[in-house]
């Protein structure tokens, strides 16, 4: 008895019941006494994440006010106890209401049982609602299973990184720990701030609702090595047409959540798809550091393959946007995925930073990114050898660095033409060098219709140059980097060079949020299959 009342009082907030056998969805309605305070201390959170996000900014002001004196520290302090009686007068109130609540009693009682005795019964009982994820119980956690066929472990640090720190002076140092760790990773990760995962909160449990109730997928809570919790959706469909045997495993942008994310588009081709939210998006846990993120998309992985039953050749990853960097990660950690697609995604996240900030603060914002938040995609993909895609989007006002002067994003700034020209010298270096390069990047000014016109007049045919690639993975094998040798006939170079831009990038003419069509979603091209 006192275990339930504690869980009224303290428990998670009740969301939605969802549709069960003989059982309608609906939308869990809590009564004025509990819905008031409830709003109350949300709006409490609120307020105080955005005061953490700013508080360098806040600390200014509040020193300026003359609240860093005797008097205006007692009149904080005050401040401070006011709040703390609201908010624990709303918790009050708000437990008051809910057990004047049957349907949240209920809740409770399915909660606690399966805490108590966690089965496969109690939590299918508890999956049929939707509520505060914290309450969630864990249900796999980062070291189950063995991991030796699966993963390589690659612990070397970026070398960027290390130069940077190297160049940086103390007091740069200092100051670009502060402005990460503050603001910073909130605008590198709106998506991790309490004020957006408020806003966007009824989107959310609508997106949850629909995954649940249409799609049929199942929710799970996994335990990162860091100790995060990391929220994730799996729809199976194995079994059901061509794709539904390949898992695959998205990885969001910097303001996108499963719930109405990039997974849309593997589900629209019928692929089995397991999604998840970064740490500190909606119900997981954390903050999206490098560190963290990478911690998250291994016991994703994991749970992959050793919960659900995944081989990692059966296994692709899709990302979109920032997504990029997790995707990228989780190909050179674990070599044998089927294949990687990444949607709007960059090299190298200092360009974009120091492009979008003012100018005189560059310097600031390359040394901090380096060395706190160094999100290096390109050097990830060059230790991945496995089929890759880009998407890039020809209008991308995100990951353009330049616009023109009627503020049309500028094609050949998009950063994802640098990543492309970086893996490919990676993987072809006898015909991506120093005279091919020129001729790419000139290449990759153009949009899709224009582009066309190149490849014809120049003579690349598909057929022809992909003969040449079949014929020297069936006499040497599929290692990279490959060393194909065209002599000195520069012409087939540049129709090689040219060949490669094309079957490794699609063209999308779109701005960087609207969702991929799931034409452009394909098992990418690998020479000599």
């Amino acid at each position: 008895m006192a275990t339930k009342l504690f869980w009224t009082f303290a428990g998670p907030r009740l969301y939605r019941v969802y549709a069960r056998e003989g059982r309608q969805a609906y939308k869990y309605n809590p009564g004025m006494l509990e819905h008031f305070p409830d709003k109350i201390i949300q709006t409490i959170h609120a307020v105080y994440g955005m005061a953490y996000w700013t508080s360098p900014v806040l600390a200014i002001v509040m020193y300026r006010k003359g609240y860093f004196s005797n008097e205006g520290f007692f009149s904080i302090f005050r401040f401070m106890i006011s709040i703390g009686v609201v908010y624990g007068f709303a918790h009050f109130l708000r437990g008051l209401g809910r057990l004047g609540n049957s349907e949240y009693r209920s809740f409770i009682q399915v909660l606690i049982q399966t805490w108590d005795t966690p089965n496969e019964q109690t939590k299918k009982n508890l999956a049929g609602y939707d509520f505060e994820f914290w309450a969630w119980p864990v249900d796999f956690r980062w070291d189950e299973g063995s991991r030796d066929n699966e993963k390589k472990y690659l612990p070397v640090p970026s070398s960027r990184r290390a130069q940077a720190a190297e160049k940086t002076g103390l007091i740069c140092k200092i100051l670009g720990y502060v402005a990460i760790h503050s603001f910073g990773k909130s605008m590198i990760y709106p998506g991790a701030t309490s004020l957006l995962n408020y806003l966007v909160s009824g989107n959310l449990k609508q997106g949850r609702a629909r995954l649940v109730e249409e799609k049929g997928a199942k929710r799970a809570k996994l335990l990162t090595e860091d100790g995060n919790q990391i929220d994730t959706m799996f729809l199976n469909r194995r079994g059901k047409g061509v794709n539904g045997d390949t898992l695959v495993i998205t990885c969001e942008g910097n303001g996108g959540y499963y719930e109405m994310g990039c997974s849309e588009t593997p589900i629209s081709k019928m692929y089995s798809v397991l999604s998840w939210n970064h740490p500190g998006f909606s119900g997981s846990t954390g903050t999206p550091y490098p560190s963290q993120e990478q911690h998250a998309i291994d016991v994703v992985i994991q749970y992959a393959i050793h919960r659900l039953g995944f081989r990692p050749d059966t296994i692709a990853l899709f990302a979109w946007s920032i997504g990029g960097y997790t995707a990228s990660w989780a190909g050179k950690t674990y070599p044998d995925m089927k294949f990687v697609v990444l949607d709007a995604t960059f090299d190298d996240l200092v360009p974009l930073a120091v492009a979008k900030m003012p100018q005189s603060w560059g310097t600031l914002v390359a040394s901090s990114i380096r060395n706190y938040f160094d999100l290096n995609v390109a050097e990830n993909l060059a230790e991945y050898h496995g089929p890759l895609l880009l998407i890039r989007r020809t209008r991308d006002e995100i990951i353009s660095t330049e616009v023109s002067p009627n503020q049309v994003p500028v094609i050949a700034s998009n950063r994802g033409n640098i990543l492309l020209i970086k893996v490919l010298q990676h993987r072809y270096p006898t015909i991506v060098d120093k005279d091919t390069i020129p001729i790419m990047k000139d290449f990759l000014k153009l949009d899709t219709l224009a582009q066309a016109s190149v490849l014809e007049r120049s003579g690349v045919v598909y057929n022809d140059c992909n003969a040449l690639f079949t014929s020297y993975v069936e006499a040497n094998g599929l290692v990279f980097p490959i060393q194909l040798d065209v002599g000195d006939n520069e012409t087939l170079k540049r129709k090689l060079s040219l060949f490669l831009i094309t079957v490794h990038m699609e063209n999308l003419v779109s701005t960087h949020c609207t969702e991929l069509p799931g034409n452009l979603f394909h098992m990418p091209w690998s020479p000599g299959q």
